[in-house]
């Protein structure tokens, strides 16, 4: 029975993920802002409370593959945009890289990503260490920013439940943002895992400690996405993410057209207007074909059933893969999937999310396919002494002499913020890059990334030119393709 209209009206809040994790989730990352600038205006009179436009993989896929400067994206968009607040995807001290940067350079690119566009910062950390939060939230809120506190929801045992993924270090951490001065909290469900009555209870004991908004992130991965939104919304959730529908679904957020109609009539109606948003997947599909080959064609089903069982993120999966067929051991799969919770345990049961997810996978292929901590890796290394943040639980004692064992920092973990121990690295960088870096988002695409990003200014200023790989496909490539097929087909048929 749909809620009764009598009861006070709490219309659903929607951030847009379409622009950021849709096209991450789902096409690499690779969608072009080319290709997002037609429909800008049109998602603009929707009604989003934000849209996710920056953060995650885009810094890093635009400047490598794609042959664009991240920092163009923002204020692109900003001319055509000019009532949706636009939201990134920060990773706290790792900004929108993949290690903790020093605090200089931290300052600088909240202020920048502040100056070109961003209104609301989606703070996460990869270990829930909220003291890699320190730096960023100081400058999001000098800028007069919205300071969204992420904290990534994971688990141990197939539920909610068990040492440490439990109720109370929900409570505990989501208390802890909003003492921070968080302007509203988002629970990061990166890979899928949050089945609908476990939230359910989860926002509803939230709701006694937390006065400020309550947002959900979750990927359609598992399949329980669209029951876990509405089991959530029925406990009082304000906002959740969800992509127009071409870009939805498989590993990316639920589609936004059937939840619009869904809460029609109820008290949780998003007064979202469908007719509009069936415009936008109309133009989405005429540009689709440009990246159709990033998206998974190797199975029939749109879910990874699997996940219900091992509980890894697909793009963790996908690293998986890779590096096995690479090792030619692709056979021993299996026996990986069960040592990631082993390797995860005895590194501190870190959450699977970016970087953490890739430094507790390549570590378990290592021990599987040459033995235990035979060969370790210098990112382990690092999270055991301490360099990414406290772990959720403490480092197997036996496994920390192993991994620091001669280790160039010492052997001893440091217990402190982590970017304490890390020197001011802008200077260094500026000396280093030189004459190449002619503005100050320059710098900071080379402080992030000094080898590609050293490699797209040389791009960006004519020095060298771009490779065929990074330029463009257009609807004439798709269609060229598409015609060499059909010709090949009917000389199989001749």
């Amino acid at each position: 029975m749909k809620e009764k209209m009598s009861k006070a009206k709490t219309p659903l809040k929607i951030q847009d993920m379409t622009f950021r994790d849709g096209h991450q989730s789902n096409l690499a990352t690779r969608m072009r802002t080319e290709d997002m600038i037609p429909i800008a205006e049109k998602m603009d009179d929707i009604g989003f409370w934000s849209m996710e436009v920056w953060g995650g993989a885009t810094f890093d896929t635009m400047h490598r593959f794609l042959g664009e400067d991240p920092w163009e994206r923002p204020k692109t968009l900003k001319k055509y945009l000019k009532k949706t607040p636009f939201s990134m995807l920060l990773r706290g001290q790792n900004l929108v890289g993949y290690r903790n940067y020093a605090d200089d350079v931290a300052r600088a690119f909240v202020d920048k990503a502040s100056e070109v566009g961003i209104d609301i910062f989606m703070v996460f950390d990869a270990l829930n260490d909220f003291r890699n939060f320190q730096t960023v939230v100081e400058r999001i809120k000098a800028n007069g920013k919205h300071f969204s506190g992420n904290i990534c929801y994971s688990l141990t045992e197939r539920t909610l439940g068990g040492d440490v993924f439990n109720l109370d270090y929900f409570t505990s951490k989501c208390k802890q943002l909003q003492e921070m001065g968080a302007d509203s909290i988002r629970i990061k469900d990166m890979a899928g895992l949050v089945a609908p009555y476990d939230i359910y209870e989860l926002v509803t004991e939230l709701k006694k400690e937390i006065t400020i908004p309550l947002h959900l992130h979750t990927h359609y991965t598992s399949g329980m996405a669209s029951m876990s939104y509405l089991k959530a919304i029925e406990a009082g959730i304000d906002i959740v993410d969800t992509c127009l529908a071409p870009f939805a679904m498989r590993t990316a957020m639920p589609a936004i057209e059937p939840l619009v109609v869904a809460l029609q009539g109820t008290s949780w109606d998003t007064g979202l207007d469908l007719n509009k948003l069936l415009e936008l997947d109309d133009y989405l599909e005429t540009v689709a074909p440009k990246y159709r080959d990033y998206l998974a064609t190797n199975r029939m089903a749109v879910i990874d059933t699997g996940v219900l069982a091992h509980q890894i993120p697909g793009g963790m999966i996908s690293n998986l893969v890779s590096q096995l067929k690479e090792a030619n051991a692709l056979d021993r799969l299996p026996e990986v999937h069960k040592e990631i919770p082993i390797t995860r345990k005895e590194l501190g049961t870190p959450p699977l999310v970016t970087p953490t997810s890739q430094i507790v996978g390549v570590q378990a292929v290592l021990n599987v396919l040459l033995g235990k901590y035979k060969m370790i890796t210098t990112q382990v290394k690092d999270l055991v002494y301490g360099l990414y943040g406290k772990t959720p639980t403490p480092v197997d004692p036996e496994v920390q002499k192993k991994v620091l064992k001669g280790y160039k920092r010492g052997e001893t973990p440091i217990t402190g913020r982590a970017a304490d121990f890390i020197e001011p690295e802008l200077a260094k960088d500026r000396e280093a890059i030189g004459d190449l870096a002619k503005t100050e988002e320059d710098l900071l695409t080379y402080a992030l990334y000094p080898t590609t990003g050293e490699q797209f200014l040389k791009w960006k200023y004519g020095i060298e030119e771009k490779p065929e790989n990074v330029k463009p496909k257009t609807l004439k490539d798709v269609k060229r393709e598409d015609e060499a097929i059909k010709e090949a087909i009917e000389k199989v048929k001749a």
